[in-house]
């Protein structure tokens, strides 16, 4: 795991790059969308369909921390950073560029 020393603000603390938090957040949320799943449901059946949306979103919310943490740990923290490694992909493969990249 790499260490930043920030030391613009007059002190000298060490920071853990985010994309570590983001990837622990994903891994509790899946850990808590398999248990839940896997228990069932039991209780009233009109609630059955909030359950059902609760560990969906559970889910959806742990496919997104790990892209962000993914986005965050390969160096891609902006919009125009991304559209760069499109451009670079579609270079590597022969593609020609597209008309407003021109």
């Amino acid at each position: 795991m790499e260490v930043e020393k920030s030391g613009g603000d007059g002190g000298d603390r060490t920071r853990i790059p985010s994309h570590w938090y983001w990837a622990m957040a994903s891994v509790a949320q899946f850990g808590w969308a398999v248990s839940s799943y896997r228990k069932g449901y039991a209780g009233n059946h009109q609630l059955m369909p909030l359950k059902a949306f609760a560990v969906a979103s559970l889910f959806i919310g742990a496919s997104t921390s790990a892209s962000v943490a993914f986005l965050k740990a390969s160096g891609i923290h902006k919009v125009e950073d991304l559209m760069e490694v499109g451009t670079s992909i579609r270079t590597g493969l022969g593609i020609r560029p597209r008309a407003r990249d021109e």
